[in-house]
């Protein structure tokens, strides 16, 4: 299982520079991939412009939005554009995650319909795939790898109609990963799609002195103090958190587990790159 990290993109207060050495730490230290969380109403970088600046000063690490909120990405010709002209820039490292995403101020804020926003989804997908297969928009290059989030059928079930590669779970403990990736692998049998889809999962940490409760409680609130203190809980602390997060993950059958930052100092990159034994 490859071990990635995220930047801090969500995380309010980073600055560019920390954001730049971040990037570039994550790579010297062998991270396989750098993540971004995508919003709309939070004090956040959007996701593909985060990605942009990473990509300019780093020359292997892979690029993945973890995920991008694609129904708030009302053009698809122009989504399409701008992940061709990513992953053009950046050699080819852009693996592109679409998900619904779950606040309704996000969608308020875009003037978007929020009880339609699967049928949105499929209508951006469609559209995708069709820029990325015409010469005409966009540099000529490979189209990003296509990975879908989501916890329902539904979203399994685009996965293996759109997906290039596979799947990605939201905030899932090992066993339910595992309950899920066997359903993500039925609806990609079922589709007639060779092989198996890859299964990638996230989770937090905060080590040494960071506490991961003001960003995690504050990020997670729309969904209830209890709950937003339950996650906030959830964050790796230790370097034996991070290990058992690994050898559950990878015993589930995960292929890359992105640990997401709550704090945005770079010395994260270290201390977690030591945790987990790179």
């Amino acid at each position: 299982m490859e071990i990635a990290i995220g930047l801090p993109n969500a995380v309010p207060g980073t600055s560019g520079e920390q954001m730049v050495e971040w990037a570039r730490k994550a790579e010297q230290r062998g991270f396989s991939s750098l993540g971004t969380i995508d919003r709309i109403t939070y004090g956040s970088y959007e996701s593909l412009i985060a990605l942009s600046a990473a990509a300019a000063v780093t020359e292997r690490i892979g690029l993945v939005t973890a995920v991008l909120l694609a129904p708030l990405r009302d053009n698809g010709a122009l989504l399409g554009k701008q992940t061709l002209s990513l992953n053009a820039l950046s050699g080819g490292r852009l693996t592109l995650g679409l998900g619904l995403g779950g606040r309704d101020d996000d969608y308020a804020a875009i003037d978007a319909d929020m009880s339609t926003r699967g049928a949105d989804m499929e209508a951006i997908l469609t559209r995708l795939t069709e820029v990325w297969a015409d010469d005409t928009i966009g540099p000529a290059v490979a189209p990003p790898t296509l990975i879908i989030g989501g916890g329902v059928p539904a979203s399994f079930e685009r996965a293996a109609k759109y997906g290039s590669e596979g799947w990605i779970a939201g905030g899932l403990p090992p066993d339910a990963f595992a309950d899920s990736l066997a359903k993500v692998k039925q609806a990609w049998a079922a589709a007639g799609r060779d092989g198996e889809p890859r299964g990638m999962a996230l989770g937090y940490f905060a080590l040494g002195d960071a506490d991961p409760a003001p960003y995690l409680t504050d990020y997670y609130a729309f969904l209830g103090e209890e709950t937003a203190n339950m996650i906030a809980g959830s964050a790796a602390r230790d370097a034996d958190t991070v290990r058992g997060y690994i050898g559950g993950f990878s015993e589930a059958g995960c292929d890359e587990l992105i640990f997401f930052p709550t704090v945005a100092d770079p010395d994260q990159v270290d201390l977690l790159a030591d945790a987990a034994g790179l």
